[in-house]
């Protein structure tokens, strides 16, 4: 059930408890949870952090703990299923869940007891009725055998009739509101799309108790733009949440504006500001975040010796020398860097580009530390899917959550470098990938393929940046291909996953359209694919769109599934 007071109905009753945390590995996640662990710290609330990377994970996590703990927080876990069946809790176990993971299963909706679903009120979650989904179980037509009461036989006929009469509806009735179910549950669970972030619905709390601080704004704001960076939301929806923290950023910062009451210099501070679409162009040089940023690349088509050409008529144009551009930014003169945002975007218009200014916000705390929020997110989804082994499963979660925290500064600039290196990956795998063709319309969607051996593709065997990858092929492609047709249709992109087991990872891309509600179908026709050829694919992701699948069954899988979406 959707709780209407997360204070009364959810921190209240878990201050007194022990409680487990189960975090799912995005960094909405990590900040959502840095937020809740900021709040338990101020209440002594005793709580076990569990990272959980999949369902297998959260199903062996929740039986190893079951016995200790009665209550459990899932973050960005756990909406999109119905808990109840996979967990198999007993009746004493109660389940929090904040996961902006939509469409929620309407078992976890209707559930007054054991699940609280802590759900932003305004989200337009279109839940179907409960009647709609559930009925009381009728007692079942007791085929009555019916005593000789002395009635005549004609009267027992009739009677009889009558009784089969209404048994029939009684039973048409049943299959017709079956078929009703059917067809609602379809439309609300066809497409898999994402709700307001967690991390900030963690900070509404934090607000409502009156324990919000800066750092905990900080983490809402990394949160959202987390998923601005990896598509989840559409461009109103982050604007719109933009709004709602730029008021609670104006309330904490107030003090800097003014001279008389201004903040030491090695106080946190948080500033909205309209930036630059450029990927940690603060601390690369200008020209690699050019280039390595996915708008830039693919508007002017860099894997091409026509785009490299103009993008320098694009930095000639803004009047920048290329030995200024190409070194780090914190070099460059500051008289270029004056009015460089304006220089940008003034060029940037006449190239076609006319996005590439953004609202956003940036940290300020000492005189060298100065992030935005985009470098953070860049940051600390490197650390988390870093694949240079350095100990057990957890300590790249560990390192990743430890990053947004100001004290760690030398995590954060590890996962600055680790996320140029992803960035750079990503940028020659899109290239080859459209300079020897790879992208191939299969009909209703475009397919791309790894192969085992190509660069890099070991960091495409993890979750993010392979969908980070796709859509980042997707946008290069749609750009660079003639055809309108394709430039219509969504990607499906596979990549190697284990070579010793012999599966691949794959990933579904809704089309990259004007429109784009960001709302993906693949999730449920994956499983309808894989069923329907009875392929060995394992749905282990909390993103249904992301599958690992054998090898051997990769190619009777496509065919259904292009057999499924024409």
């Amino acid at each position: 059930m959707f709780v209407s007071d997360c204070r009364r109905e959810f921190y209240d009753l878990i201050v007194t408890q022990r409680v487990l945390l189960l975090v799912a590995s995005d960094v909405d996640a990590l900040c959502a949870c840095k937020i809740l662990q900021a709040l338990f710290q101020c209440d002594h609330v005793q709580y076990t952090l569990v990272p959980v990377s999949g369902w297998q994970e959260l199903e062996t996590a929740f039986l190893e703990h079951k016995d200790q703990f009665k209550y459990f927080v899932l973050i960005n876990c756990g909406a999109n299923v119905d808990l109840l069946e996979i967990l198999q809790p007993e009746e004493d176990t109660f389940f929090f869940v904040c996961d902006s993971h939509r469409p929620i299963n309407v078992v976890n909706v209707y559930n007054d007891t054991q699940i609280k679903l802590l759900v932003k009120q305004d989200d337009d979650l279109d839940v179907p009725a409960y009647d709609d989904i559930f009925r009381d179980e009728e007692d079942e037509e007791e085929d009555s055998e019916n005593e000789s009461d002395g009635s005549e036989p004609s009267e027992k006929r009739r009677r009889f009739e009558e009784e089969v009469i209404e048994r029939t509806m009684k039973r048409r009735q049943r299959r017709e509101w079956e078929a009703r179910r059917r067809e609602i549950l379809f439309d609300y669970e066809q497409y898999e799309y994402h709700g307001t972030s967690s991390a900030m619905v963690m900070f509404d709390l934090a607000w409502i108790m009156s324990k919000d601080l800066n750092d905990m704004l900080w983490w809402a704001i990394v949160g959202l733009t987390d998923q601005w960076v990896q598509e989840k939301i559409t461009q109103m929806k982050y604007v719109t949440d933009i709004g709602i923290l730029q008021r609670h950023v104006s309330r904490h910062n107030h003090r800097n504006e003014d001279e008389e009451n201004s903040l030491s210099i090695d106080c946190m501070r948080i500033a909205f500001e309209y930036d630059l679409r450029l990927a940690l162009y603060q601390h690369w040089s200008l020209y690699e975040s050019l280039c390595n940023t996915s708008y830039t690349s693919a508007s002017l088509k860099l894997w091409s010796v026509q785009g490299q050409k103009r993008l320098q008529e694009f930095l000639a144009d803004m009047g920048l020398p290329l030995k200024q551009v190409k070194q780090k930014f914190n070099s460059m003169d500051m008289s270029l860097k004056e009015n460089l945002r304006e220089m940008i975007e003034e060029s940037a218009n006449k190239f076609g580009m006319k996005d590439l200014r953004v609202q956003t916000f940036s940290i300020h705390f000492g005189f060298k530390n100065k992030f935005s929020a985009s470098d953070i997110v860049y940051a600390t989804t490197s650390l988390m899917e870093n694949i240079e082994k350095e100990g057990p499963e957890t300590t790249n979660f560990i390192k990743a959550l430890d990053s947004l925290s100001r004290g760690n500064l030398d995590k954060l600039h590890q996962g600055l470098d680790l996320a140029k290196k992803q960035l750079r990956a990503i940028q020659q795998t899109v290239a080859s990938c459209i300079c020897t063709n790879l992208v191939i319309s299969q009909g209703p969607f475009l397919y791309c393929s790894l192969m085992e051996g190509t660069p890099d593709v070991k960091l495409f065997s993890k979750p993010v940046s392979l969908c980070l990858l796709s859509k980042y092929l997707l946008k290069s492609f749609v750009c660079s291909t003639k055809n309108k047709r394709c430039k219509l249709l969504p990607l499906v992109m596979a990549a190697p996953m284990d070579v010793e087991q012999g599966t691949v990872i794959m990933v579904g891309i809704p089309p990259e359209t004007e429109s784009s509600d960001k709302k993906n179908f693949f999730g449920r026709a994956f499983e309808k694919a894989a069923e329907s050829t009875n392929s060995r694919t394992l749905h282990n992701h909390f993103e249904m769109s992301i599958i690992e699948l054998k090898t051997e069954d990769r190619s009777k899988f496509l065919d259904a599934l292009i057999s499924l979406l024409s």
